[in-house]
């Protein structure tokens, strides 16, 4: 699958030196493009158009027609915790009259570049922010009532249930800054209480503004 990217400063899914970039050919020969930090063009000859998405949805690049939307222009993101390097999950975004031979293409792209695809439809989070923020809010909320320490928490996220790591150290790597941003983006698309920012990313976030 030939691919071309279309770049404009820095990229959270694949970042200068990643060797994607490196694979990349010209335009004019490519089945797939993927654009990067800039406004798509479209081209209805092209197996699939990606564009990068941060917490926007990929209507706010597409526009939406209620219902009606889909063409050969698909989102993306590869999946990272705030600062820390990209993981190997790219999640796909759909709207509802994509074709599949899109999909299937964008699929084939990145699991032949060592990557795991998974597709959701249109929505603010996609799969993971959805499902980890919540959790996450949880566990500053037992902290700032002082149900337990931030070690007791983590320790037991790690022994009890199995996680790989603790919630409270996994977001404070990541930057408490950065979980505030997605989750007020979430809250305020969903109004789910769980989405909720936890204060002490509110207040990391207003020493990341203050200090600026």
């Amino acid at each position: 699958m030939r691919y071309a990217i279309i770049k404009q400063g820095d990229s959270r899914s694949f970042p200068d030196g990643d060797p994607f970039l490196a694979n990349a050919g010209e335009r004019h020969d490519a089945d797939v493009l993927l654009y990067l930090g800039v406004a798509h063009e479209d081209d209805p000859h092209k197996a699939a158009i990606l564009v990068e998405l941060s917490r926007e949805c990929l209507g706010a690049h597409t526009g939406e027609r209620m219902g009606d939307e889909g063409s050969n222009v698909i989102g993306f993101a590869r999946y990272r915790n705030g600062t820390d390097p990209p993981s190997n999950l790219v999640e796909l975004v759909r709207q509802p009259l994509t074709p599949d031979s899109t999909i299937a293409a964008a699929r084939a792209l990145f699991e032949t570049a060592g990557l795991q695809v998974a597709v959701c439809s249109d929505q603010a989070g996609r799969i993971i922010d959805r499902l980890v923020r919540p959790k996450y809010n949880a566990a500053f909320r037992l902290l700032d009532e002082g149900l337990a320490s931030q070690k007791d928490i983590d320790v037991t996220c790690r022994l009890r249930l199995g996680y790989p790591e603790g919630p409270i150290e996994r977001v404070v790597r990541g930057g408490l800054a950065e979980h505030y941003m997605i989750s007020k983006a979430l809250f305020e698309t969903y109004g789910t209480p769980g989405y909720a920012p936890g204060r002490r990313s509110v207040v990391a976030a207003e020493r990341t503004e203050i200090h600026r």
